[in-house]
């Protein structure tokens, strides 16, 4: 265990003045050493404050913050061992991209060759060479980002933390930088927690994944894990697209459940604190249902097209399955079906699991 959130809570008075909030509510979180952990989730979630917590920004209403083997929910930033890529850049207008990077050094008082030697190593790394007299305003978005995170990198933190750095490039630049960040990430060994809203952008970079609601957990995971097996409703539907399917328990049998939706039986993988004769929801992404022509007929439920979308290499369409029921299907196939078909949707019991309320 290298970095330990020990429950950790923050709280703020209400702005009614009617007591507290708890922005961050009872959080517990193990990173290891040379880990590239992301804190997601919508605005409000409390990833942020969590992450200025970790920095000492801010000071915990309760619970511990521990550092390779050290209590540091008490001590001020800049004792931490910690550097912060900001989504601002906060790179300073009036210093060259050689005197941005070399401020922490200043601080720190580097001798003059220790800072040279420094900053023409991470100039390199984030390719910034040639560029190292320029002002700020002389330089593109990108190589801004790149300042900025050569800045914190040069300093040789114990941990990189990132506010939603990308927020502010346009999207080919910003999918380009979450590759070079990551490999930076990698190559250097460095232990990294980064803040995003953006699914995608913590899918792609992260070993682990924190998904956060309402100041909690929701979930801690793989990005695997998070996408295919999300613990409850809400980390499925904040990651990637989602069909839930209110159903009712017959019986289950190790990881293997028997539903009923409306007349019709189904087999679905089954999850822990689930029982027979229970109402539940069903999970299953639209991508894992299948459109099936003939034969067959376990886990089948039948619609009719309302929608039909094109996507480029995918359909999408919204399939009318009952009053109450009406599922999203994306499919490569070659086949299109146009509004008002009938169609067969195949659910595979392997992709199709009981999962938890909020």
């Amino acid at each position: 265990m290298f970095l330990t959130l020990d429950h950790l809570t923050k709280k703020f008075p209400a702005r009614d003045k009617s007591g507290q909030v708890a922005a961050v509510n009872d959080v517990s979180l193990t990173i290891e050493k040379g880990e590239f952990v992301t804190l997601l989730g919508p605005s409000g979630c409390g990833k942020t404050t969590t992450l200025r917590l970790i920095a000492g920004f801010e000071f915990p209403t309760s619970g511990r913050i521990i550092l390779d083997g050290n209590k540091i929910d008490d001590t001020p930033p800049n004792k931490r061992d910690m550097a912060m890529v900001f989504q601002s850049y906060a790179i300073f207008p009036h210093l060259s991209v050689s005197e941005n990077i070399a401020y922490g050094l200043e601080i720190r008082k580097f001798s003059r060759n220790e800072k040279s030697e420094k900053i023409a190593k991470v100039v390199a790394l984030t390719k910034l060479t040639g560029l190292e007299n320029r002002a700020p305003n002389q330089i593109s978005g990108g190589q801004q980002q790149r300042v900025a995170l050569a800045r914190a990198l040069v300093v040789e933190p114990k941990v990189l933390l990132f506010d939603e750095p990308l927020s502010n490039l346009d999207a080919k630049l910003r999918e380009e930088m979450r590759f070079e960040i990551r490999d930076l990430q990698k190559r250097l060994g460095i232990t990294a927690i980064y803040v995003t809203h953006d699914q995608q952008e913590a899918l792609v970079m992260s070993d682990k994944i924190a998904v956060m609601s309402n100041g909690r957990l929701m979930q801690l995971g793989s990005p695997e894990e998070i996408y295919e097996r999300p613990q409850n409703k809400f980390v499925a539907e904040f990651i990637g697209l989602s069909d839930f399917i209110p159903a009712r328990i017959e019986a289950i049998d190790g990881k293997t459940a028997q539903v009923v939706v409306g007349e019709t039986r189904l087999t679905a993988t089954a999850a822990p604190g689930f029982a027979a004769q229970q109402s539940a929801l069903l999970f299953i992404r639209p991508n894992d249902v299948v459109i099936v022509e003939n034969g067959g007929d376990k886990n089948i439920l039948s619609g009719t097209v309302q929608q039909a979308t094109y996507l480029g290499e995918t359909m999408d369409y919204r399939v009318l399955v009952s009053e109450e029921l009406e599922l999203r299907v994306q499919t490569s196939g070659a086949r299109r079906y146009a509004i008002g078909d009938h169609v067969r949707l195949h659910l595979p019991a392997e992709r199709l699991r009981l999962i938890a309320e909020d």
